[in-house]
């Protein structure tokens, strides 16, 4: 997709949520992965932490960042799976505002590419809760690369064209 040269890149706020119950930050090579890719694009880093697959930790966690006017995009990491202990889909909804279906749905188009019909497993979903975006990728370095150069990259790019996520953050919160 083109990037329009003549438009000013603005830069986003993201913070970056890792959701698992075996791993440390030390550990964490998918948010590890996020990291780079974000900061590598030109974004900044706003915060960062790891959390066990809890959906109230994971829902105050969120709104304390929801919160945070620093703060204006979210990535989780981790807990969008089919088992028991997955709950960031269910986190995520608990706190929306606005569900927005075509991301889990591209994100498993471009998945397939790559795992095939494994894809299915993945619950990968995103919202805007409060004026603040909010992103749930699959835990594995493989879906969050998948997911940042596949969509996220160019909708957080503001110079992205036809349309990006970024020119529409000033009107998140109109009524």
């Amino acid at each position: 997709m083109p990037i329009d040269t003549t438009r000013r890149f603005t830069p986003v706020r993201i913070a970056v949520l890792t959701v698992s119950d075996t791993r440390s930050l030390a550990e964490d090579r998918s948010g590890d992965t996020l990291v780079g890719l974000l900061t590598d694009a030109g974004h900044e880093l706003a915060d960062r932490t790891i959390l066990r697959d809890d959906a109230d930790q994971i829902v105050a966690q969120l709104n304390h960042w929801i919160d945070d006017a620093s703060i204006d995009c979210i990535l989780t990491t981790g807990g969008t799976g089919v088992t028991g202990r997955d709950v960031t889909p269910e986190a995520v909804e608990r706190i929306a505002t606005k569900m927005i279906p075509g991301f889990g749905e591209l994100f498993r188009w471009l998945s397939f590419q790559t795992i095939g019909t494994s894809t299915i497993q993945s619950r990968a979903c995103a919202c805007v809760a409060r004026g603040t975006y909010i992103f749930a990728l699959p835990g594995s370095t493989g879906a969050v690369k998948d997911a940042w150069n596949g969509i996220l990259r160019d909708q957080l790019d503001s110079r992205h064209r036809p349309c990006n996520f970024v020119e529409l953050m000033p009107r998140l919160l109109e009524r």
